[in-house]
């Protein structure tokens, strides 16, 4: 990634990622902060966050690590303090923090379905709550505001013993929807990105055979998403013209037709 120049497209925004230690959250935290954006990286492992703002600091970005658990309501509110003290208004949410687990509906693993939900569903709840006023100051003062998510194309997929994850990530792509009645009165664009097969870390949380088996032959008979593909294509909603909102995106590796 080149260093930082100004004028380039995302120049004094400041962003919030969450999810950020790893993967798609780490990725787009860099290349945000590449094309000139102040960026908040969230995230519950903070030496994790710490590379990556070392990272974006040595190309030249600007760039802020909070070890906080988006679970948590209170620390994240204090999370968003900070980086308005740090920072200024945040104008550009990326929701990304998720977890996955497959399993029979009939394990009855109510752990791991209760994580997904805490994290994928009330977590985003959550980071809306902390930053949804600054989104609205930021459209009101006439820049532009972004609020966007990461789903999966599992929202809309038949995946069989996907249900719990599936269902979380059905929640976000039409949370989207409907969040647009409100704030695009406000002019404040909300997206959902919808990646396919991503070479992250995600599956290692997978401990059932056969859904192991169905992403590590992925991985292996075909060219799978990288976490900067799906980085690249957020750095494009959000340098997109404010007038214009990139809804729901779906991001398929070519080869992909599962």
């Amino acid at each position: 990634m080149s260093t930082v120049l100004s004028g380039t497209p995302l120049s004094d925004r400041v962003a919030i990622v969450t999810g950020a230690s790893s993967g798609i959250g780490a990725a787009t935290a860099e290349r945000l902060a590449g094309l000139g954006a102040r960026v908040a990286l969230i995230g519950r492992r903070g030496d994790r966050l710490q590379e990556v703002v070392d990272r974006i600091t040595e190309r030249g970005g600007s760039a802020l690590a909070l070890a906080t658990d988006v679970t948590d309501r209170d620390a994240l509110a204090r999370a968003a303090q900070t980086v308005r003290e740090r920072f200024g208004t945040v104008d550009l949410v990326f929701a990304n923090a998720g977890v996955q687990h497959v399993s029979p509906i009939t394990d009855l693993t109510v752990a791991d379905w209760d994580e997904q939900i805490d994290l994928n569903i009330k977590g985003v709840m959550n980071t809306i709550q902390a930053f949804v006023r600054d989104l609205e100051a930021a459209a009101a003062a006439g820049g532009p505001a972004d609020l966007i998510f990461t789903s999966s194309i599992a929202a809309t997929r038949i995946l069989e013993k996907f249900q719990v994850y599936s269902g979380t990530k059905a929640y976000i792509s039409h949370l989207a929807r409907v969040l647009r009645t409100e704030l695009g009165r406000k002019k404040i664009r909300v997206s959902a990105v919808e990646p396919g097969m991503v070479d992250t870390e995600l599956p290692d949380h997978v401990d059932d055979p056969d859904a192991t088996r169905l992403m590590a032959d992925l991985i292996k008979e075909i060219d799978v998403l990288q976490s900067a593909d799906v980085a690249e294509t957020v750095a494009f909603v959000a340098a997109a013209p404010k007038n214009v909102n990139l809804t729901e995106i779906t991001i398929l590796p070519t080869e992909q037709i599962i």
